[in-house]
């Protein structure tokens, strides 16, 4: 993920959100690419969405949703994974065709409008979910 679409899906989530949220942009490794937190988030909304994106991109799943609904039913499984994997939904993979470029990570609203700001802000900087 380079830093110019991640500045951009940034922005795109800060100027769309209904509310006030933490935004987290990863590289395929979870590592940070650019963050913001907008002004009225709650504190815990920078972590939980640092640690969304961090999931959705080094697991094998699209989306922390997709993670969560995989493992639902199996207490071992879940328990066997990193521990900074979170399974709140609002955490999405980016791809560039097929290759996993990163991830976005939105947190601060219901897990649904966290997730449904995070997957916009992808496809609006032309990558894909």
């Amino acid at each position: 993920m380079k830093l110019q679409l991640a500045r951009q899906i940034v922005d795109h989530v800060v100027r769309e959100a209904p509310g006030p949220v933490a935004v987290f942009v990863a590289d395929d490794h979870g590592e940070l690419v650019a963050a913001a937190t907008m002004d009225g988030a709650a504190p815990d909304t920078r972590l939980n969405a640092h640690r969304k994106a961090y999931t959705a991109a080094r697991s094998d799943a699209r989306s922390t949703a997709e993670l969560a609904a995989k493992v639902r039913d199996d207490p071992v499984e879940r328990a066997s994974f990193d521990p900074f994997f979170t399974f709140f939904l609002g955490g999405v993979a980016a791809f560039d065709g097929a290759r996993r470029v990163g991830a976005v990570g939105v947190s601060g609203l219901p897990g649904e409008d966290d997730a449904a700001l995070a997957t916009a802000a992808i496809e609006a900087a032309g990558l894909s979910t």
